[in-house]
Formats: structure tokens, sequence, C-alpha cells
């Protein structure tokens, strides 16, 4: 062991397994023995420690986790929940449920999904006769801990393990600091300390992914990292220049194989199925705006067919099983060198087979960064899962949350506890202490005695339907659902696709790969009914691609400056029109900002710092000139300016500490930011803005170049 790392153990310990489940690996799956990850966990699983297991995809990990679990539930049964196992979707509880049930099922126990689609009939089973296993997300767990209908010290008594799984979609937002206070509160509950295994199939800081996981808990903590092994891919990158091209390439490449087609946007995943379609290609389309039995019927369609397509979003990129793949295709290029991974990482599976990757680039900046994913992947970088800094809204969350779920709850037991959680997620205890006044101020939490509730304001804003918008730490999305007749297809963007219900009535959208009409519009109950048709179609959806890191971003720079050799992995398409990009760009500095000056007298200052940095920036124009700029990955779009204002006032923003600035009034504000008093909405803010700070200041971005291409 070494820094908290563990290499693969060179003896078998499966004989420290239950005799049980011994029998049922050998007779039951019929396997002759353990892969190396499933060998490596027993002993640290079966030694009380915690445990981060970082493996490919489809590499054994659930296996890895629960074989070890299932020995210490067969020697010691007991009833209700023992083990939580938690993901960030619900359709990877669905994908994983009769795998789970299976196992347990070996020593006559069981394992149920419990999630926002879990049918109220279902939910009471699981009151009446909870499973052994609870497989939640962290958002149903605070339901049940907080639901008047639960009795939580009962049904939380006696868990004692936790699994948490694709680890690093958690711990890089604020749901993993969510997860953190849940597991804590359900440990205060069940008096124990439990033992957490976190999986994933990438990660760039495995160690300090591991300490994190282990924020509040006393036991001792490992991390088993991936074989180390050179990258032996196919991967191909070509550029097709049009949506419609891409959907020609696709339907007419690997005819007879399953293909798996990934897009970064719900309408363009829409689009291209609808186009895939047309060109008589069976196709399936799967994303998280479509109903339930929509997803379900395509995910099983798809892994039970041969010769057809499945085009989806990020959703299928969380380790949920589509059956044996042959191709993954991905338009355009994903955001990240772990999201390559994961998505690369479904396929070749079987022997004899190499994980395989074709992009097919639609314009020219997207092209730039599936030669810069490429690059950092064969340079064997993966980004690292960086918790949000300063989760002090979170804690005011929390704080209020507990008051839901222990209806009684004396003020000193409150802060005492509240001051736990925040010392777990690295608070001053002092702002504890100073947040606790602050709710009982302004009347989030009130009193009554020695006891302390909910408060009035938090009644009023947060308490419609059973307090849902208290329960996550995500903002709920204001949707209408479509139905056809009484079959629900998914769902749409309410504000900006039904500002108007009379325009509505007739609309052309496009949902599950399909061209309906909008016949009627009911704004109360927030549904709309459609009818299939012909032609196209256009539907709307709050939200964006997840954001480029600045190494990423400065990669694509590199690239644009033709520091990029003629990669074999390049179509000749691709490495033609590198070419012509790169003549086209040839304005551009190898490590410098440049700032572009357009004929509409806007100007571009490309920065290459990564979305954050570049809403940084927007920030700093907007607080510090009252200048409006449009930031990108790349770049920031400038209204007409002063020319000699630019090189001036650009070059000052290096310098700048968020201390300086107000960021609260920003359109990011956190959720639950109104909890906070401003002060502590300050810090907040510039905590979360401090990284981008920090990268302005480097020694290279300090020159700005003036260019008229």
């Amino acid at each position: 062991m070494s820094d908290g790392v563990i290499e693969a153990p060179r003896s078998d310990p499966t004989e420290r397994l239950h005799p049980l489940v011994r029998h049922h690996i050998v007779n039951d799956l019929g396997w002759p023995g353990l892969r190396p990850v499933q060998q490596a966990t027993i002993a640290p699983i079966l030694d009380g420690e915690n445990l981060v297991v970082v493996a490919p995809t489809a590499g054994g990990k659930t296996e890895a986790a629960f074989f070890p679990i299932l020995s210490e539930v067969a020697a010691e049964p007991l009833d209700g929940p023992r083990v939580l196992y938690l993901s960030p979707i619900r359709a990877l509880l669905n994908n994983q449920e009769a795998r789970l049930q299976r196992y347990f099922g070996w020593l006559g126990a069981s394992a149920a999904c419990w999630h926002g689609d879990t049918r109220p009939a279902a939910r009471k089973r699981i009151r009446k006769g909870p499973p052994t296993c609870l497989m939640t997300t962290p958002e149903s767990l605070e339901s049940i801990l907080c639901s008047t209908l639960s009795a939580p010290e009962a049904f939380f008594r006696n868990v004692r393990w936790v699994v948490v799984d694709e680890l690093h979609a958690f711990a890089a937002s604020d749901r993993g600091w969510h997860l953190l206070a849940v597991l804590q509160r359900i440990a205060w509950l069940a008096g124990a300390d439990l033992q957490r295994i976190g999986l994933s199939a990438t990660v760039g800081n495995l160690d300090a992914l591991r300490a994190w996981l282990s924020r509040g808990s006393h036991r001792p903590s490992r991390a088993l990292p991936p074989p180390r092994s050179a990258p032996d891919a196919d991967v191909r990158v070509d550029f097709v220049g049009t949506l419609a091209n891409a959907a020609k390439v696709v339907s007419s490449l690997h005819r007879g194989e399953k293909r798996l087609v990934f897009c970064d946007s719900r309408l363009q995943c829409e689009k291209l199925a609808a186009a895939l379609r047309r060109r008589s290609v069976t196709t399936f389309v799967t994303h998280s705006s479509l109903s339930l039995d929509e997803r379900q019927q395509a995910e099983a369609a798809f892994a039970e067919g041969r010769d057809c397509v499945i085009v989806a979003t990020s959703a299928l990129e969380l380790g949920i099983d589509v059956g044996d793949l042959d191709r993954v295709i991905q338009i355009d290029a994903p955001s990240s060198a772990a999201s390559f991974l994961q998505r690369m990482g479904r396929t070749g599976r079987r022997e004899g087979t190499r994980p395989n990757c074709l992009f097919l680039a639609t314009d020219d900046l997207n092209l730039v960064r599936a030669a810069g994913v490429v690059r950092l992947w064969q340079q064997g970088y993966v980004e690292p899962a960086e918790p949000p800094a300063f989760p002090l809204h979170l804690l005011a969350q929390q704080a209020i949350t507990m008051l839901l779920q222990g209806r009684g709850l004396t003020l000193r037991v409150w802060r005492k506890r509240l001051g736990e959680i925040a010392v777990m997620w690295g608070l001053p205890v002092g702002l504890a202490e100073a947040l606790a006044d602050h709710l009982v101020a302004a009347d989030w939490v009130g009193t009554d005695g020695p006891h302390a509730h909910v408060g009035p304001a938090a009644e009023v804003e947060l308490g419609r339907r059973h307090f849902i918008e208290l329960l996550s730490v995500f903002e709920t999305p204001d949707v209408f659902t479509v139905y056809h007749g009484d079959r629900v297809i998914g769902e749409v963007d309410g504000p900006t696709f039904w500002a108007q219900s009379e325009s509505a009535r007739g609309t052309a959208i496009v949902l599950a790969g399909r061209t309906w009409r909008v016949e009627a519009v009911d704004r109360r109950r927030r549904r709309a009914q459609v009818v299939p048709t012909q032609g196209g179609g256009t539907t709307r959806w709050l939200g964006g691609s997840a954001p480029v890191g600045p190494i990423l971003a400065t990669l694509m720079r590199s690239v644009l400056v033709g520091d990029l050799p003629a990669e074999p992995y390049l179509s000749q398409r691709a490495r033609t029109r590198l070419d012509t990009i790169v003549e086209e760009y040839g304005w551009l500095g190898p490590d410098h900002w440049v700032l572009e000056q357009r004929p509409d007298g806007r100007a571009r200052l490309w920065t290459f710092a990564g979305d954050a940095v570049n809403r940084t920036l927007a920030l700093y124009a907007q607080r510090l000139e009252s200048v409006t700029a449009q930031a990108d990955a790349l770049s920031l779009t400038l209204p007409p300016l002063h020319r000699g204002w630019r090189s001036q006032g650009i070059h000052a923003w290096t310098a700048l500490d968020p201390r300086e600035l107000d960021f609260t009034t920003e359109p990011e504000r956190a959720k639950f930011f109104a909890c906070l008093p401003p002060t502590m909405q300050l810090q907040v803010a510039q905590a979360r803005r401090a990284d981008a700070a920090a990268w302005l200041r480097r020694e290279t971005v300090r020159s700005v170049t003036n260019t008229d291409p």
C-alpha cells in the first residue's frame, strides 16, 4: 500500500468468501474463477475498509463490490436494508435490478429499486417489507428520510454498506456533497460507521476521490487503480460537415452490426434518429426527456437486435447494459477525455475484439475538439472529478431537511449535527453556527422553546408539493408532458416551447425519433396531446452540453496552430479539412490571447481557457465595464468597443481577484442561495470562481494580441 493505493494481490483470496457465495459463483454463474479486480476487492471489503474501485466498463466492478458484501450478509442476516446501492441516474438502477435480485436471491434475500419512477404500490411494498439491498438515488433517500409515511429510524437501523456507482459523476457536482450528508444522517440512525465502496470506470484523481468518499468515516480507506495498459483501440475521426451527412454515413457503414451513436444534445439525438429512420435504418432513441416506458422499450429492443442503431445522449454513457455492442459512433465530440473513455468502453467486450469509436464531426470546431480529445486519450489523461468548492448553500438545505426528518428535534441537537456535517465537508464550524443563527433569525427555521422546526419562510418558499424542491440539490425543470392518447411519450421544456398555448397548437415537434403535431395543450395540468405527422419538427429543452475544461481547450489551440502530426486515426477528409482550418486560423498565437476584429464591429477574444474561465471573464466584463459578453469554451464575443479599451481593459482582467466582484446576481446562482445571508452568498460565489481567477493570473495569458484577419 502506498498513499492509499493498492495493487491486485498475487494470491487468490476467494477462500474468504462465504461458501454459499462461492457455490453460486461456480454453479449458478458457471464461472471458473474471478477476474483480478474481483479478487483484489475481497480482502479490503471483508476487512471493513472503505474502497474505491476503478476498472473499465464491463470490467466486473459490480461483482467486485457485492460478492464480499454478500458473504457478510450471509454470515449475519438481519431484517430491512443492509446495503444501499446508489446511482446518479435511474436508468442504471433499473438496468442493475435483475442482476442484484439474482445475487441476493442466492441468500434468500432481495433487492429492489426506489426512485422517481417507482410507482406508489411498489413503494408501499418496500415500506412494508424492505429489501436487503435498496437500489436508489440520494434524492430518493432524502425523500424516505423526510416522508411522513416512513419510519426512518426503523427502516435504516441495519444498514452497514453503501455502494456508490459512477462515483466520479457524484463527486464532480453538488450532488456529491448531498450524498455524503444523507449517508451521514443514515449512519446516525443506524448507529454505525457505514462501509463505503465507490465504483468508476474513469477517474483522473483517484486518491483524492478515495479521501473524499471517506469524509465523515473513521474506517481505513484504499483505492484500487485500473490495470495499466497502452491505448489499444480502433479510433477514427472523420469530417462529414452536416448532421444529414452523418446520418448517411451511419446508415451505410457497418451494416449487420449493432451500433450505439452518441449525441451531445437531445435535439441532435432526435434529429439524427428521425433521419436514420427515413433511410430505413432500424433505429431506437433514448434520452432523459423520454418517458420511462419509451426508454425501456428502446433499450430492450436494441439489446435483443442485431442490425440496428440506438441514438443516445450521455444517458447511455454511465454503464447501462444494452447488450453486446459492435460499434460506438460519436457525433461531433464529447467535452472530456473521461467521457470519451466511458463511451468507447461500451465496445470491445467480446474475445478477440478491441474497443472502437468513430467520430463524425459536423463542423470545424467539433473536428478540432475530436482531435484534441483523442490526443488526451493518447497521452493517458483523464480529467479529475473535483467537488465544487464551499457548499454552504447545501448546508442550509441540510439544516432544513434535518428538521423535516426529525420533527421535534431540539435546537441543541440540530446545531450539533449541522456542525458535524460542516466539518465533514471541510467547512468551519463557526460558519455553521453563524448559518444556524441566520436561519432562525430569517424564519427559515422556527423555534418552540427548546425545539426547532421548519420555519414559515421555508414553508412558503420550499413547501410546495410536499417540499419536493427541497429534497434535491438540482433544479427541477418546468416541463410539459406529451401524450399520444393515454400513452406518455416524454417531456419538452415549458417556458421556451410552450410560452403561449395558442401558438403551440399545430406545431410540429420531434420526440422519440418521430414527428408529432400538437393537437391540444392543457396549461394548468402541463400536458400536451399530439398525433403522428410527417415532415420535420423541432423541440427545445433547457440545459446544454457538459463544460469543456482548460486542458482540452488549450489542446484545441494546439490543433488550430498546426501542432498535430499526420495522425493515422484521421480520415483523409478529416486531414484535408484540418489543414484548411489551420490555414484559416493562421493568425492565432501558440500561447497568448488573440483579439479578433470582426466585420460587424464586434470582437472575439480567443482565450482557449475553457467554459468556466470564460464565463468568469464574461462576468468581469459585465461587472467592470457593463459589457455583455457571450462566452464559450474557446472565446468571448464582445460588442463593439473602442480599440484602446480592448487591450488595456482585457489585460487588467488577468490580475483580478474574484473577491473584488459581486457574483451573487449572476444567472448561475446555485439552488438554495436564497437561504443564505448576502455575505455567505458572496463567499460561495467567489470560492467557485477561485480556480478560474487563478488560471487568469498565469504568465502565459498576460499577452493580448490584436488581429484583423
